[in-house]
């Protein structure tokens, strides 16, 4: 296979090389591709030490498969010139995820969705995470409602993200000063700050309607009723979520379990008693997410429950799952 992966220099980018060797993805050629300042610059990859290039679009490369960590903008851009010479092409922006002819897939829950097609989208990370948990519990008990409230690591945000908590956070208990900010609305270090992406004028973000949108047309559920309140946290990797569903057929936490302990791509992680939960500390790295604090919900009787989950969003938000995309998809992917 041949595989490119486009913003391999981004923490996207960097986590999709390591997954295709991690994973052992059939990789006979692996270009990399990022912006002018990284162009020629050589990086150890578990394919061997590669040279960062800058893609021409007046000579797209010969590729089975590209996979892209970036922008929107360049997605709509360049997309489809990869996939006209040949390649499939995995893009990780917003650019085409709400395209009636692309399919938006999560490997667990739709993986029939991108069969035959060459151009398909990753979802947003936080949809991604969630929806490895809904889908389960839709099959077993149904859904009606969805009511979520997220707290997104700096990793939502990229490298840069990442980076400014880091020297926020050191400035402040180092130094004693007051953190900069400039990839955040807010300072994040000590903080929260309940604003990702841009306001809409029904008063949620686009961050939010990113999850219902998103989650719709993953699951099939063009009618579900979903609510969310994104809130960016000061941790550096791993997305947390605190789920209320209200279900078409009666629920138990029992029973609840019992379908997630056998979800593909979901650990199970649930023995309060041991204050065993889920956490950042413990799904940052790692490929499941994980699902616990499982419990009758009051307010919707027999058909309630809440439960927290928390996965990887740079792994199962993104560079994971776009691999295992590929993975689902025929073994000779272009001719």
């Amino acid at each position: 296979m041949r595989v490119g992966v486009f913003g391999a220099t981004g923490a996207v980018g960097k986590e999709l090389v390591q997954v295709l060797g991690d994973r052992g993805y059939p990789v006979t050629e692996l270009r990399l591709f990022a912006s002018n300042r990284s162009a020629g610059t050589r990086i150890p990859t578990p394919f061997g030490e590669k040279t960062i290039e800058v893609y021409d679009p007046a000579s797209p490369p010969k590729l089975d498969l590209a996979l892209l960590a970036v922008s929107g903008d360049w997605s709509k851009a360049h997309a489809r010139e990869l996939v006209a010479a040949g390649a499939v092409v995995v893009d990780n922006s917003s650019a085409f995820r709400l395209e009636k002819d692309v399919p938006l897939v999560v490997p667990e829950v739709n993986a029939a969705a991108a069969e035959g097609a060459r151009l398909i989208a990753n979802p947003n990370c936080t949809t991604a995470i969630l929806a490895v948990a809904l889908a389960p519990l839709h099959a077993e008990f149904g859904l009606r409602r969805v009511i979520v409230s997220t707290y997104q690591a700096s990793s939502g945000a990229g490298a840069e993200g990442m980076q400014e908590l880091e020297d926020g956070l050191r400035e402040m208990l180092v130094n004693g000063g007051q953190p900069r900010n400039s990839v955040f609305r807010h300072p994040l270090p000590m903080n929260l700050i309940p604003h990702i992406d841009s306001f809409q004028p029904n008063g949620y973000t686009r961050e939010e309607m990113k999850v219902t949108w998103e989650t719709r047309k993953i699951m099939g559920l063009p009618d579900l009723l979903i609510s969310c309140t994104a809130v960016r946290v000061p941790t550096l990797r791993a997305h947390a979520e605190a789920v209320t569903i209200e279900t078409e057929r009666p629920v138990t936490p029992e029973a609840a379990r019992r379908v997630l302990s056998t979800a593909p791509g979901v650990k199970l992680t649930d023995d309060v008693e041991n204050a065993i939960y889920p956490m950042p500390l413990t799904a940052s790295g790692r490929y499941d997410v994980e699902a616990g604090r499982i419990r009758s919900n009051p307010v919707f009787g027999d058909r309630g429950l809440d439960f927290f989950v928390c996965g990887d969003q740079l792994l199962k938000g993104a560079a994971l799952n776009a691999v295992q995309i590929a993975e689902a998809l025929p073994v000779k992917l272009a001719a």
